[in-house]
């Protein structure tokens, strides 16, 4: 059996079918359901399938995505407020690893981090060192000047 890989309590972290990368992320365990800080643009159907059209920012930038729309969730959010939630499924990338994964889209402006990575997309993939920090990030050293 391979061994798992070791994740910090923060990671950057990839969402390569979206075109987005260097994303920092949270690693919270307490949370059931990943989620990406997103502002929802617009939702159509092509071809028989629903996509919703959504805007992710950090660092300034504005990223323009789209993604198939799996589903409108209730997600229970830390506070004990329950949100109606997009969730998309796509490829999470965390250092070596892509899993496919579920990922509620959520205004999360007011948090430290852009996304939140829960136990569902880690579960019997990664081990977590809260202890840690960008333990699955190349140039860590860069990183840790930005987001102390």
């Amino acid at each position: 059996m391979k061994p798992k890989p070791v994740v910090g309590w923060r990671e950057l972290v990839g969402l390569p079918e979206l075109g987005l990368s260097g994303i920092p992320a949270k690693i919270d365990t307490g949370a059931r359901t990943s989620s990406l800080h997103a502002h929802v643009l617009d939702e159509f159907e092509r071809d028989g399938q629903r996509f919703v059209q959504f805007a992710v920012d950090w660092d300034g930038v504005r990223h323009q995505c789209e993604a198939v729309h799996v589903d409108i969730r209730g997600i229970t959010s830390s506070n004990g407020e329950t949100q109606s939630r997009y969730v998309i499924k796509t490829q999470l990338q965390i250092g070596d690893t892509q899993i496919r994964t579920d990922i509620s889209l959520a205004d999360r402006s007011e948090m430290k981090f852009p996304m939140l990575i829960g136990r569902t997309s880690l579960r019997r993939r990664f081990l977590v060192d809260s202890g840690h920090s960008w333990l699955q990030t190349p140039d860590a050293h860069k990183i840790k000047s930005r987001q102390a």
